[in-house]
């Protein structure tokens, strides 16, 4: 990345506008996602940046979610992560591109040095303030435990994703950019009217929520009563934004971060 490339936190605005009216350039495909994932460089005057572009027609059809959805989904967490004010979710837009509608999100780089806050480690060092989510032993029968730092900046991403019904908060999903600042992306799979929170952020578990998180769900309460609601019913069903409504409202009565589920997975495949 180069010094004059847009970076996350330099205005919103800024970061939209480009995103909404630059040329995309394509780059590459990244081939790991299970959808069409691509990166471009987008341009719009003296503003450039790098964003990762999702079209709907690259969307690998799921048994679960509607057809041709999971871009609106994307922009969705975005603006449900803006009004929250913490800003966990890069600008996301909806546009046309070079392979027809899609989402389009400003790219994160991570630093070289970046230490990472989600990971397998060797289960007899778990690091200090780390949480040990799960067992597992690689090639050749080590033991290790699958775990995340109990970083105050991973609380507020597990409250978040409780909040829009993250199906797949896998690590790879959590990244860490140049501001020091974490990142979620990867939101297709949210929002569903039925409860499918997988995620390997469970190291809070039934604990009580911080004060900060207390504040944040009883302002965005009132925002999904007004603007933010309109602008969720532009890529989501009145069924799915009022869903969002009940688990916010469900956090507020309980206080505390939600348990892992009985009924269905409680993590994503693969967890990284």
């Amino acid at each position: 990345m180069t010094s004059s490339e847009l970076q996350p936190r330099q205005g919103g605005a800024e970061a939209l506008r480009l995103l909404t009216d630059g040329e995309l350039t394509l780059e590459g495909r990244l081939v790991d996602a299970s959808n069409a994932t691509l990166r471009a460089e987008i341009v719009l005057g003296d503003a450039r940046a790098h964003c990762v572009y999702k079209p709907v027609r690259g969307e690998r059809p799921l048994w679960d979610f509607p057809d041709g959805t999971l871009a609106g989904r994307e922009v969705a967490a975005y603006l449900v992560s803006r009004a929250t004010g913490w800003d966990l979710v890069p600008p996301t837009v909806l546009r046309d591109g070079p392979f027809g509608p899609g989402s389009c999100q400003l790219w994160i780089d991570e630093p070289a040095d970046a230490e990472p806050l989600v990971g397998f480690v060797p289960a007899e060092s778990v690091p200090p303030r780390w949480f040990p989510i799960a067992a597992a032993r690689d090639d050749d029968g080590a033991a290790y435990a699958l775990a995340h730092a109990d970083d105050p900046r991973l609380a507020r991403l597990a409250v978040l994703d409780a909040v829009i019904n993250n199906a797949d908060r896998k690590g790879g999903h959590v990244l860490v950019g140049a501001d020091d600042r974490i990142y979620g992306v990867d939101h297709g799979v949210s929002f569903h009217v039925e409860e499918k929170l997988r995620t390997v952020l469970w190291g809070w578990a039934g604990r009580l929520l911080p004060p900060d998180a207390v504040e944040m769900l009883d302002a965005l309460a009132a925002r999904l009563d007004g603007a933010l609601g309109e602008e969720l019913a532009e890529h989501l069903t009145l069924g799915e934004v009022r869903a969002v409504a009940a688990r916010v409202a469900r956090l507020r009565d309980t206080g505390r971060f939600p348990q892992p589920p009985e009924e269905w997975p409680a993590m994503p495949w693969p967890p990284m």
